[in-house]
């Protein structure tokens, strides 16, 4: 209904009514989407719980609104792995309804999953310009780190819950409907298809002698994106990123070997030791194709030289480096044959949170290491009053660096929410390992070590609760000014040369992730 006023002629009342011939989604309101034992959570955090029902239908959940509020494979998981202990179970229940989304996309050619689906007129549209008379879905399969969370989502509900596992046989035989490329596949060989792919593409270089460059995960030719920071300047052109091969990998082997374990993929037997050995040659041969140590002068004179080319107005603090500068970079073979793109990043917190590795020397320098990070502020390391940036090209050594990775830039030297919530859980997970019943991992005895990644953890929480404002904001960023950085939207800013603005949107399915990532107390 709209209401116009008519000059000389009072008010008029104009009823309209639109129709369409989409089947509506079901949606999950915000006592079906959360658990039973969350529901405090819709009048402790309305706003949120009303997001985030908003987001959930019982067939998928939308990445957020008003931009991207359809699928996105790689959104709802990451969302999932975060938001899983509030989330509801079961059937109709919001966790089967972000699996079944990824299974139904599931490319039954090769098994990739689905990063994006276009859907409605636009895709009949799409059908059209193509030649083609149809008002099917299309689906775009080009990121590569989607295939690898989905093993682990499966394995954290079907293996993990006792609901998932009495659920599990029904689960997977489910019939495959929304793709029609998928009719005649059930659940369970979607499945399995995207796991085969997996082991297939892991194998070589778990292999006896395989630990080469050639033999990490690469992006898909033709494409200049592939995970999470998926904008031009985003892993500055890498082929083959450090998350995925790091992390993501190792996480899907292991997520395979725990499902072979209760009885998944009966076609490969052999999976529960194949896939366990796999994963261990990846978590322990990967970081080091990746690792930056810069000596301390020549990271100081780096460090100045950026604050130079990036008119960074804040001080360079660094007197404070008093010893070599380690860290991970973004990705392998970057532009301006850059070997290796050297950004600090917060990719670490996919290995802390993914993962229990058991390489001791190699854990105790790693945790280390990103606690530093997280404890240094920027553009020494990646603290700023408002959040954690999630790169900082300051020792990158190329002008390319301070050009490229800006405040903005959509995955430049800003602060995202969601990675504030893996860092945080991932540290926590470390960090408990410490009170385990089993062997804790050696660095629970380097006071000097566990003391850093404890102080990490809680300056980490400082910054996110000083920052409660924004964490339901996908991105923001800052100003420098007399008072130290200051909050400002993304949008505010002149984009990069040749980008458009980017702005936040209203709400966003993975930045609402903190409704189940809280602050442990007793590490305080």
């Amino acid at each position: 209904m709209r209401v116009f006023h008519c000059r000389g002629y009072g008010w008029t009342i104009v009823n309209f009514t639109a129709t369409f011939d989409y089947p509506q989604l079901d949606q999950l309101t915000a006592t079906e989407v959360l658990a039973p034992q969350s529901q405090y959570l819709i009048t402790q955090q309305p706003e949120q719980t009303e997001s985030l029902s908003f987001l959930s239908y019982n067939t998928k959940l939308l990445a957020g609104g008003w931009r991207f509020l359809t699928y996105f494979g790689r959104d709802s998981m990451i969302s999932l792995l975060l938001l899983q202990p509030v989330l509801s179970e079961g059937q109709e229940g919001a966790i089967e309804a972000v699996i079944s989304a990824v299974l139904e996309r599931v490319n039954r050619s090769d098994g990739s999953v689905c990063h994006e689906e276009t859907i409605g007129d636009y895709a009949t549209y799409l059908n059209q310009q193509a030649g083609i008379d149809s008002t099917a879905p299309q689906y775009d399969y080009k990121m590569i780190d989607s295939d690898y969370y989905l093993p682990v989502v499966v394995k954290n509900y079907f293996v993990d819950t006792a609901t998932g596992q009495n659920r599990s046989s029904a689960f997977f035989a489910t019939n495959a409907s929304v793709n029609p490329a998928n009719v005649g596949l059930t659940y369970s060989d979607l499945a399995l298809i995207t796991a085969e792919k997996i082991m297939n593409t892991s194998g070589p270089f778990a292999s006896p002698g395989g630990q080469t460059r050639d033999n990490l995960i690469h992006l898909k030719d033709g494409q200049v994106v592939g995970q999470w920071r998926d904008s031009t300047y985003g892993i500055g052109d890498g082929r083959i990123p450090y998350d995925v091969n790091t992390a993501l990998v190792p996480a899907a082997l292991r997520a395979i070997s725990a499902l072979s374990n209760t009885g998944f993929f009966p076609q490969h037997p052999d999976w529960n030791s194949t896939a366990a050995a796999y994963s261990q040659v990846w978590e322990d041969a990967t970081l080091s194709f990746f690792e930056v140590t810069i000596p301390v002068a020549e990271a100081q004179s780096l460090v100045e030289q950026y604050v130079q080319a990036s008119n960074f107005s804040g001080p360079a603090n660094t007197t404070n480096l008093t010893s070599d500068v380690t860290f991970h970079g973004l990705a392998l073979d970057g532009n301006d044959n850059q070997s290796l793109v050297r950004v600090m990043n917060t990719d670490d917190c996919f290995r802390h949170f993914l993962l229990n590795t058991t390489n001791q020397a190699q854990l105790t320098a790693f945790v280390n290491q990103t606690a530093t990070h997280i404890l240094q502020t920027f553009p020494l390391g990646l603290s700023t009053s408002v959040g954690m940036l999630i790169s900082n090209p300051a020792y990158g050594g190329d002008p390319v660096y301070a050009a490229n990775w800006t405040t903005s830039a959509y995955h430049g030297t800003v602060v995202w929410s969601w990675p504030l919530a893996m860092m945080a859980a991932g540290l926590e997970r470390q960090l408990g390992r410490c009170n385990a019943s089993m062997t804790p991992p050696d660095f629970c005895a380097d006071g000097q070590v566990y003391g850093n990644v404890r102080a990490a953890y809680n300056h980490l929480w400082d910054l996110i609760q000083a920052n409660a404002a924004q964490l339901t904001q996908e991105v923001w960023s800052w100003v420098y000014t007399d008072d130290g950085f200051q909050y400002v939207p993304l949008g505010s800013l002149p984009p990069p040369p040749g980008m458009s603005p980017t702005e936040s949107d209203v709400i966003q399915l993975w930045s609402l992730t903190f409704l189940a990532v809280t602050r442990n107390e007793n590490l305080s």
